[in-house]
């Protein structure tokens, strides 16, 4: 076993040695549920609600962003920052007063210094994720940044596999054509295609996929259980600290000296918005599986994808419209797949565990 000082090696040691299987959102809070939702699962009171609250906070998110840059000319930087910040205020009031989204902390819990040092990693990508975002809103659609964000189980395959060498089986590997494939017609026929705006929205799945692979290894042992709150203010603040320099080098000082009472106003709405939407998304997995989470969140894209048609009225070619049904059609063949392979794992597993005890029972 690795060390003190390779936390974090130690950290994706225990991650590889669970099969990267472990749920992260239960992992992170424990269970605070009753047995009545736990078996109702999507059905409970709190689900239903949590899902609303979920579906409603992303969509305001997405369209108050998008009108942010695009009709109030809000600088970037400046924007990514305000919504970090408010998030990390907020979490941290989350913290103690809750508001039904998880158990509130009772008491300080001592934690190793690499949960610390871990957190660093996470609030670094939860930047990207953000400020690329941003970006790719402000050159490209709504509706084709959400169709390339909707690709990321291609990502995720790739990262798991660079990172924990974690294999994929057939059906998953197969699950990625369509999306690939989707992927492509969506980007050589939609109507306001840049390359930024593309590039921005890899990146911001790229940075995602990340941040999910990162939260499952850091937060992996028993010192670093937290509440979603918790998570989300020792996130947050990680993110707000690595900000500071990134602002002052990158950010567009003659347009931010233009951000007025009305629109910093709209920037702290947009900052409480994502902080409800990634709050829910976190109590919503204690309710109910990954791959029913995974096919939420992917349902969640589609509606956010021709919503944002209707609402801006955006022009998409038949090819692109297309593209977009074949990439979500790939990411629920996705989340099959991985269901399906893990549950033949786990068979596996328990067929080798009955022979070894038959074994040791002969003997």
């Amino acid at each position: 076993m690795p060390s003190k000082k390779n936390g974090f090696y130690k950290n994706i040691a225990y991650y590889k040695m669970t099969g990267g299987k472990s749920d992260v959102g239960r992992q992170r809070t424990g269970s605070s549920l009753s047995e009545d939702d736990k078996s109702l699962g999507l059905l409970s009171f709190g689900a239903i609600v949590s899902l609303i609250v979920w579906y409603l906070t992303s969509f305001l998110t997405l369209f108050m962003n998008k009108y942010t840059l695009t009709n109030l000319q809000a600088e970037a930087v400046l924007f990514s920052t305000v919504q970090i910040v408010v998030s990390t205020i907020v979490g941290g009031i989350n913290m103690y007063w809750p508001c039904y989204m998880g158990r509130a902390t009772r008491e300080c819990v001592r934690r190793p210094f690499s949960f610390y040092t871990n957190m660093m990693f996470v609030g670094l990508t939860r930047f990207l994720v953000v400020f690329l975002g941003l970006i790719s809103l402000e050159y490209v659609a709504v509706s084709f940044t959400e169709t390339v964000k909707s690709s990321a189980p291609l990502f995720t395959v790739v990262i798991s596999f660079l990172m924990l060498r974690e294999r994929n089986g057939i059906y998953v590997q197969l699950s990625l054509i369509p999306i690939m494939t989707g992927l492509v017609l969506c980007s050589a026929y939609e109507i306001s295609f840049t390359l930024v705006g593309f590039l921005a929205a890899l990146g911001t799945n790229l940075a995602e996929c990340l941040q999910f692979v990162l939260s499952k290894m850091s937060l992996s042992g028993e010192a670093s259980r937290t509440t979603p709150a918790e998570f989300q203010f020792y996130s947050c603040f990680a993110s707000t600290i690595l900000q500071i320099p990134i602002c002052v080098v990158l950010m567009n000082y003659e347009q931010a000296s233009q951000t007025t009472f009305h629109i910093f106003v709209w920037m702290v709405l947009n900052g409480l918005m994502y902080h409800y939407q990634t709050m829910t998304a976190w109590v919503l997995m204690e309710y109910v599986s990954p791959v029913t989470h995974s096919v939420c969140n992917t349902v969640k894209r589609a509606i956010a994808i021709w919503l944002s048609v209707l609402v801006f009225g955006n022009s998409v070619t038949l090819l692109s419209g297309i593209g977009t049904g074949v990439v979500i059609l790939g990411v629920l063949m996705y989340n099959k797949a991985r269901d399906f392979e893990q549950r033949r794992h786990e068979r596996h597993e328990t067929r080798t565990l009955l022979i070894d005890n038959d074994s040791k029972t002969v003997v």
